[in-house]
């Protein structure tokens, strides 16, 4: 249960630091628009994460479910490096 918890704990400040994100780079005048698609997406994506991780660790094993998703996710982030570099540029928060 401890490690639940801890695990709930990690989520939820990932959440408020992408929304902290959200609120401080989007125009003044598409910020609610932009909160509310970015609300949508995080109250699914957990739910689509949990359903795809569980069905992969069913069908073959939890060990190939944790390394799929870890493989999955450094691809994704190298994706997105390369087809967005601007993102790269943002640098620190606190520069923001």
């Amino acid at each position: 249960m401890p490690r639940q918890r801890g695990r709930q704990i990690d989520d939820n400040v990932s959440v408020v630091v992408r929304h902290t994100v959200v609120q401080l780079l989007t125009p003044d005048d598409k910020r609610g628009r932009v909160s509310a698609v970015n609300s949508l997406f995080i109250g699914t994506s957990n739910e689509l994460g949990g359903f795809e991780s569980g069905s992969v660790a069913n069908w073959f094993g939890p060990v190939c479910s944790v390394v799929s998703g870890g493989v999955g996710t450094i691809l994704v982030v190298i994706a997105v490096a390369l087809i967005w570099p601007e993102i790269r540029k943002y640098g620190r928060l606190d520069s923001a």
